[in-house]
């Protein structure tokens, strides 16, 4: 996708974090892996179709790969259990450890920027809940991931293996420095929000490659930056609100 097909879509505000996040046990958080029942899971099914259709494509989402994908994912297995009802909504959900789970358009936006072919490798820094690498893993050869809270990290890995996602590498650490011995990637993801774009995730990028990467305090410019042969190209798209990428204290 071009960077021209990018800016067609309307700018928008779109808020990806939340004013409060409650705290529960983590046990309850474990819960959004328990499975759910044939019904449910239909009726689930229906309302992940739904999203698609009312809030991807009529926003502007035309990549039918980044479509397909979005609606194979069941994105009420990657939120808690209270929220499952809430996971086709357009809007971020909490995902404990004040960490969210993006909004679907933001998702969809995104993995659409990067432009993945089948053949390729990505890197996302902010694994989260999983879900965003879950998306990536339908459209990539491989998907490496970094989250820099534990706990989120294993219940993560845990989900995308027992989801059958045996494409995605899951790993704690910071992300800002990227997975240097598995570079370079034709794709990088970004889902918290550094003061500036880290030089790492730069030099980590493949020929041709794209990184769609939130930069700022406060509202922040989404970015997508493209290695070309005439070099480094950024171009701003939308205004987003994404929570800070936590860096390991020097």
């Amino acid at each position: 996708m071009t960077l021209a097909r990018l800016m067609a879509i309307p700018a928008c505000l779109t808020t990806l974090t939340m004013a409060e996040v409650r705290r529960e046990p983590l046990s309850a958080a474990k819960g959004a892996q328990a499975p759910t029942t044939a019904p449910a899971e239909a009726r689930f099914g229906a309302m992940r179709r739904a999203m698609v259709d009312q809030q991807l494509k009529a926003r502007g989402i035309r990549s039918e790969a980044v479509l397909a994908a979005v609606a194979k994912v069941p994105r009420h297995r990657f939120v808690r259990p209270t929220d499952a009802e809430l996971a086709y909504s357009d809007r971020p959900l909490p995902i404990g450890s004040g960490q969210t789970i993006s909004q679907p358009f933001i998702v969809a936006y995104m993995t659409e920027a990067l432009d993945v072919a089948r053949d390729e490798k990505v890197l996302e820094i902010g694994t989260g809940s999983g879900y965003q690498a879950a998306v990536l893993a339908e459209l990539a050869r491989e998907v490496y991931t970094i989250e820099i809270i534990p706990e989120l990290a294993e219940r993560a890995r845990a989900l995308l293996q027992e989801l059958g996602y045996r494409n995605v590498h899951v790993r704690v650490g910071d992300g800002y420095l990227g997975w240097p011995e598995a570079q370079p990637f034709d794709g990088i993801m970004v889902t918290a929000a550094p003061d500036q774009v880290p030089e790492p995730l730069v030099q980590q990028l493949a020929p041709n490659g794209h990184m769609a990467i939130p930069v700022g305090r406060g509202v922040q410019k989404l970015l997508v930056i493209s290695k070309t042969s005439r070099g480094v190209v950024r171009q701003e798209t939308l205004d987003v609100l994404f929570v800070p990428l936590v860096r390991k204290p020097r």
